[in-house]
């Protein structure tokens, strides 16, 4: 089949990569358009864009509206238009054009965590299994009938980067195994379960600032399903703010106070609504991200007896 691919960020790489190694033919990328990134603040293109390129795929940044755009995609003529994480809104008149749909994969099992971080949500939640979803889109929120799914064990210590990770390798065979199925005609779409249906809005950096009033459970939980992005955080006793990357629920300190902090020779404590979790890696303002235990033994002077550090005071 002819295939006009859609895709924006790094987790949309493995899909493109595996279907441009497959039977069918990918004649154009569609992407967004380059962002500003870093401290100078130029323009980088997206990894897709980056992935297509090095193909030698024509790359489309154009915003998915209008005459203009509906006449390149009609002068494509593709057969369908994979989809993995693109990052715009499509319309009906865009969505009617390629004649076997809009292949949306999708990293959640369906209707299980509609939304634009199944993944961080499902961490976050302690779910046990997760997955991913191909299904065709239409104008709801990830609302279509599903042509297939795969399932994925969320593992004890997984962050929603290494999750994600191995769901973008997985629902790349899934994606490609889809549209064969489509081009053979032995799929048919099936609508979703009415029931089960669980919303996974974009997480904010308000949504990422840890909480340490609540049990130690669900602040590993946050600390993992924010992690890489957007970055689980605590503020300082002066309101500035210290990254957090995963932490280690410790059963055997259970008398440290919500937040209240225990620095050792060699490992950083914290108090929660139950018991105390270890800091694993900090990263304080303007540095570098470092073991807990060297930023502590770095910032004695936010210490006064071992125990009187509280994070996240001013919450």
């Amino acid at each position: 089949m002819r295939l006009l691919f859609a895709g924006t960020p790094e987790p949309a790489v493995p899909s493109l990569q595996a279907l441009l190694g497959s039977r069918h033919d990918v004649v154009a990328v569609l992407t967004r358009a380059d962002a500003p990134a870093g401290r100078g603040r130029r323009l980088v293109p997206s990894p897709v864009r980056a992935a297509a390129e090095a193909a030698g795929v024509p790359v489309m940044t154009d915003v998915p509206r209008g005459e203009a755009f509906l006449d390149v995609l009609r002068g494509l003529d593709v057969d369908a238009a994979p989809v993995v994480a693109y990052g715009h809104l499509l319309r009906p008149d865009v969505l009617a054009v390629p004649r076997l749909g809009w292949v949306n994969l999708h990293f959640s099992v369906l209707p299980a965590w509609r939304g634009a971080a199944p993944v961080q949500h499902a961490v976050m939640a302690g779910d046990e299994v997760t997955g991913a979803t191909t299904f065709l889109l239409d104008e709801g929120m990830d609302t279509g009938p599903v042509l297939g799914t795969t399932t994925e064990t969320i593992r004890p210590r997984d962050t929603a980067g290494d999750l994600l990770d191995r769901l973008s390798r997985s629902g790349a065979d899934l994606l490609v195994a889809t549209l064969d199925a489509l081009e053979d005609g032995t799929l048919r779409p099936q609508p979703q379960a009415a029931d089960g249906v669980t919303i996974a809005p974009k997480l904010t950096t308000a949504d990422a600032r840890v909480d340490w009033s609540t049990p130690a459970l669900a602040v590993d939980r946050r600390v993992r399903g924010c992690t890489p992005a957007p970055g689980a955080w605590t503020s300082l006793p002066d309101s500035t703010r210290l990254g957090l990357g995963p932490v280690r629920p410790r059963p055997d300190v259970a008398d440290l106070a919500p937040g209240h902090v225990l620095a050792g020779k060699k490992d950083v404590l914290v108090g929660t609504a139950t018991h105390a979790v270890q800091l694993g890696e900090v990263q304080p303002p303007g540095k570098r991200p470092m073991p807990a235990a060297d930023w502590a033994r770095g910032a004695r002077g936010l210490f006064d007896g071992g125990r009187d550090l509280v994070l996240g005071a001013d919450q």
